[in-house]
Formats: structure tokens, sequence, C-alpha cells
């Protein structure tokens, strides 16, 4: 499969497409003893010192001469496809591309910070093999996501909606004393808002209100900025007076509210959009699979199928964007699936949960293995769909 492995740069930016391989490594020094090729990065002589290249694998040392930090893309220069790229090379420091390339046009395209890109000479390969394709991406502008965004953004304020609904009942039922009833208008809202797991970044502190932990703060569950829907669990499943909690129902109603009122002014970053459906299954693995976010209710396993379900919106938002750009894209729905499944695998018969803690170990193992899995598939997506600045 054509995969897109990233990690912060100047890190390390790993493409494997189409049997073409391209790493690129920031490093103050270029490795000794390698057969190199050196090729400037500047805004005046972008690619200079790369004038020909033959097929097959070979290593480019990308210099930046200029004074200001910059990205550097191999691209085909004709469709602007990108190959592979490095980001956030400071001044003076070289970057290592190891590539091995097929028959075709190659070119560097230069961005330093605060200027217009530039494109370098053409370099033409032949003699090989023809290069097999998808061996590229054509980039994702900020205007292409322009859809999506609006999508999703619809997608949010309307799930809001429904959580304002579903905190209300809930402030309603706790104040009515009935433990076993607020416990089951808790898990339903809590999962609606495990369905929004992509617009967190857009939340600021009313995330933190509505759904933070006790982690880091110094009375821990007894702390006072322990607040919304955890510190209601660890009330309605440790015993707590049903009177004292309503208080704490009440406030996280609001705080819903609030937020659901200002739904029309979020801004949800496209980066965040692209990430969030990767690092939710990340989470998942971290948070709802290792009980460190369960107060008592045993749904870390269904807080983790509401993920999915928002990751689902979120592939299904940027499917227009992704279908030219990711021929595997079926795989990925695959993955998703196959996890949802593993998950599944832990409701009961009566449809509560078994908690994490309490999962047999091989059902366990599948659930993790299923979810790494398709970490790995959406790390791809995440690559693929970043919007990147192309002028």
């Amino acid at each position: 499969m054509s995969r897109w492995v990233v990690a912060g740069v100047a890190g390390l930016v790993l493409f494997l497409g189409g049997g073409l391989l391209f790493w690129m490594r920031a490093q103050d020094v270029p490795a000794a003893g390698k057969a190199v090729t050196v090729v400037n990065l500047a805004r005046s002589g972008c690619g200079d010192g790369w004038t020909r290249a033959r097929p097959g694998e070979q290593t480019l040392q990308v210099h930046n001469t200029d004074s200001v930090t910059a990205d550097a893309a191999l691209i085909d220069p004709t469709s602007g496809a990108i190959f592979g790229e490095l980001e956030g090379l400071a001044a003076g420091q070289t970057g290592e591309l190891r590539v091995t390339l097929g028959n075709g046009t190659y070119a560097l395209r230069c961005l330093p910070d605060g200027a217009d890109a530039t494109v370098g000479p053409r370099v033409v390969v032949a003699g090989g093999p023809d290069r097999p394709g998808p061996a590229a991406v054509v980039p994702v502008t900020p205007g292409d996501l322009i859809g999506p965004l609006k999508a999703y953004h619809d997608y949010v304020a309307a799930g809001l909606g429904t959580l304002a609904d579903e905190t209300s009942a809930l402030a309603r039922t706790v104040a009515s004393g009935d433990r076993p009833a607020a416990q089951a208008a808790w898990s339903t809202a809590h999962l609606s808002y495990g369905r929004l797991g992509a617009a967190y970044g857009a939340f600021g502190d009313a995330g933190k209100a509505i759904d933070g932990t006790a982690d880091g703060l110094p009375g821990g569950t007894g702390d006072p900025d322990f607040t919304g829907f955890h510190r209601l669990e660890h009330g309605l499943w440790h015993d707590e007076p049903m009177p004292a909690l309503a208080g704490v129902a009440d406030a996280l109603d609001g705080q819903v509210r609030a937020l659901r009122d200002s739904a029309a002014g979020l801004r949800i970053d496209p980066a965040d959009l692209v990430t969030r459906a990767h690092e939710i299954s990340e989470d998942a693995l971290q948070s709802e699979l290792t009980g460190r976010t369960d107060y008592g209710s045993g749904t870390g396993v269904a807080s983790a199928l509401a993920g999915l379900d928002g990751t689902r919106e979120v592939l299904n938002v940027l499917r227009p964007v992704l279908i030219p750009r990711l021929p595997e894209l079926s795989e990925v729905d695959a993955a998703v699936t196959r996890a949802e499944t593993a998950l599944g695998a832990a409701r009961r018969p009566d449809g509560s949960w078994t908690p994490v803690t309490r999962l047999d170990r091989g059902l366990r193992e599948r659930a993790d293995g299923a979810l790494g899995a398709l970490a790995e598939r959406l790390a791809v997506v995440a690559a693929v769909a970043e919007p990147r600045r192309t002028s």
C-alpha cells in the first residue's frame, strides 16, 4: 500500500508509493561516506546543483543556503504532484533525501518563509523502469478543504444541538434522584460528545470544562476544577448523594448549551480536520482502552466506538479530496469496520459494556491490534489531505 508516515519536522517524512521510496531527514551535517548530490534551497537558485539524475537509488542533500527557514518538495513540475517533502529546514541546515527514481521528470520546489515559491530546473530521468503509479500526490490546498470544512461544521452544529438536548435531560434526571436512569442518561450524552472528536480543538476551554479529566489537578477527583462529564461520572458511579450532583449536572448542561449557542462562530482549523481522524484512534488506544479516562462507568470501549463514528464522518466529508489522491481509501474504510467489529465484541447481550479492565486477553489484543492498524491507515489520510502551500 502507499504509505505516508509523518513525524514532526525537522524530523522525518516518509512516503512509500507505487514502489518509490522518498526519505527526507533533516540533519545539521550530511552523513559521511555517502555518494550524494548537493541541491541548494533558496529564494534564488532553488535546485542549483541538481541537473541530472540516474534511475534507481540515490541521495540528495538539500542544503538551505537562504537566511530564512524554508520547506522543500520534490515534485512533478507539470502536475505539481508531490513525491516527498521536507518542512521547516532552518537556514544553513541540510536535509537528506534518499530516493529511488523511475523514469520521468522531477524538480525541487522551494518555499522560503515570507516569500513566493520557486521551482528549480527540471531533471529528466531515463533509461530505467517507468515510474509506477500512483507515485505522487497532488497537493491539497486550503481552498480544496472549504467544502469539507463546511460539511463538518454543519455536522458539529447538529451534534451540539442533540448533545444539548441530552445534557438537559441528564440534568433533570439527576435532579429526580433516580441514579440508574441518570447513569443511562449520562452514557447517552457522553457518547454523543465523543462523536464530535475532530472539533475538540475548536472548543477551547469549553472542551476541557465539559470533558476534562482530573489528571494534573492538585486535588484529584476532589479538586473544584474537576468538572463536566467525568466529574459527574465519578459521582454517579461512586454513590455520591444525588442532590450534591444536581449542581454538577446543571453546570455541565450550561456549558454544553453555551457551546451549542456559539456553534455558528466555531472555527475548525483545516489541519485539525485532517489530523483528528488519526488522533482519535491514537487517543482511544492511549486513553479509553487503558482505562485512564474511566471514572466508574466502564464505558471506555463504547467511547472508543463513538470516536470511530466521528472518524467515519471526517472520512466522509474528506472523500471528495481523498478519492483522486488515495487509491486505497476503500482499505481505510475496511480498517474502520474491522476496528468497530473488534470493539463491538465488548458489548454484552443486555446492551451494557464490559469495562476495559475486565476484557479477556484475546478480545483486548484484538481491539488494540485493530485500532493500531487503523491508526496507521489514518496516518496516510492525514498526510495526504494536509493542506500545503504551493506558491
